[in-house]
């Protein structure tokens, strides 16, 4: 019996995501671009290891006292209390009032595994609202825990811009106290976000119904080069539901400091102005510990000093700035570019939804069958929904995506008329 316990095991299909990767890399075309995988990309194509990271790294290990010694189980506290600085503000009332709680994660997809097993043991019944679409994995997060998923509306595909309307009627009509998981900045996969005045009446419906907020904060500083312009949906949710309900964040270091490998993050919790802080924040931190311990023990160390000289070391904070400019403002001119010879090609269709976007994604608006074929014939490799990671778009390759999506649109439009 003991030899037969694993024959009936299903077979999964690859990641979608990882998925075009390895077929990229196996793609023998000497003309290929992958716009698949949400990674930077420097002008020539190549990962870029940003000047604040190498400048932190040389000052680490110019550290006499430098070591691979285990952290806390809640991480690096100069980590977790600066990156709460960089999201909530230095002038948070949050903060001054020592409502915050934060621990180190595994990049931002730790913190929404931390946050969906404090679901899963305290609110086990909450529904957990996610935009439609949304990241890919957001859902997995969730019902690997046992919860329970439902969407909103959020991208109107045939306007290519935010149903704002059902976005709220959503919010209107969930159950009370329901999860409500929203992109803080650079929504993934849309690259579409909430003007400030929309925030405002989002995070006003979410009040209304004693809603929680969870903000996914992958792309803070990526979106805009500006930390506090990008933070201003999660200032705003703290703010406003400060005597609703407790806010949560997941925070991750992945993009805008180009961690991506050394799993950099941390997951907040800002309490209510009700809460009993010399009570509540020592029993919520226990059981964030007993998550973290139980699963991986304490989360690592490298890409955490490394983040955290970033943001305690004045002359390192100001490059890291300089750097989250160079890669946004790269990403918004490619964004034009893409545009601009979509337009001189008389690509049918308009493609203004492209540069009104922002951050490492644009919802393209290309169907699957336009994308089947970018791949197979043109070797330009994006997601299925027809998300394109912009960042690996460059003065090399432009014009030719430009040509590709012009002959897969005008095929399918020619094939439409047959």
């Amino acid at each position: 019996m003991s030899a037969a316990l694993f024959n009936d095991i299903e077979l999964l299909p690859p990641d979608a995501l990882f998925g075009i990767k390895q077929r990229y890399g196996q793609d023998q075309r000497t003309t290929k671009v992958d716009l698949g995988i949400g990674a930077y990309r420097d002008d020539k194509g190549k990962p870029w290891v940003l000047p604040s990271v190498k400048a932190a790294e040389k000052l680490i290990h110019g550290d006499s006292s430098y070591n691979h010694e285990y952290l806390g189980i809640t991480g690096l506290p100069t980590l977790t209390s600066n990156a709460a600085k960089i999201i909530f503000g230095t002038q948070s009332n949050a903060l001054q009032e020592d409502r915050v709680i934060s621990v180190q994660s595994l990049s931002g997809t730790g913190a929404l595994h931390i946050s969906a097993k404090f679901f899963s043991k305290f609110f086990p019944d909450k529904l957990v609202y996610l935009s439609k679409p949304t990241w890919a994995n957001h859902m997995a997060i969730f019902e690997n825990q046992g919860l329970k998923t439902a969407t909103y509306p959020y991208w109107a595909n045939e306007t290519k811009s935010l149903d704002l309307d059902g976005f709220l009627s959503a919010i209107q009509k969930a159950p009370e106290g329901s999860i409500f998981v929203l992109h803080s900045c650079a929504h993934n996969p849309t690259g579409l976000d909430p003007t400030s005045e929309e925030w405002v009446q989002i995070v006003d419906a979410i009040a209304s119904k004693n809603h929680i907020a969870l903000f996914d904060t992958a792309y803070q500083g990526f979106a805009t080069g500006d930390l506090d312009k990008d933070a201003y949906a999660v200032r705003l949710g703290v703010e406003k539901l400060a005597t609703v309900s407790p806010v949560f964040v997941c925070q991750s270091f992945a993009k805008n400091a180009g961690m991506y490998g050394e799993r950099v993050g941390c997951f907040h919790l800002a309490l209510t102005k009700q809460a009993q802080n010399k009570t509540i924040k020592p029993a919520v931190t226990s059981q964030l510990a007993k998550i973290i311990r139980s699963e991986v023990s304490n989360p690592p160390a490298y890409g955490a000093k490394i983040v955290a000289k970033l943001l305690e070391t004045p002359e390192l904070t100001e490059q890291w700035h300089k750097d989250m400019v160079t890669m946004s403002s790269r990403i918004t001119k490619m964004r034009h570019a893409l545009r601009d010879h979509l337009v001189k090609l008389g690509t049918p269709g308009n493609w203004d939804h492209i540069v009104n976007q922002c951050g490492m994604f644009s919802f393209t608006g290309l169907t699957p069958q336009m994308v089947k074929r970018l791949e197979e014939t043109h070797a330009v490799y994006l997601v299925a929904s027809g998300r394109a990671s912009i960042a690996g778009l460059n003065q090399g390759n432009v014009e030719y995506v430009a040509k590709a999506i012009d002959e897969v649109v005008r095929f399918y439009a020619t094939e439409a008329k047959l």
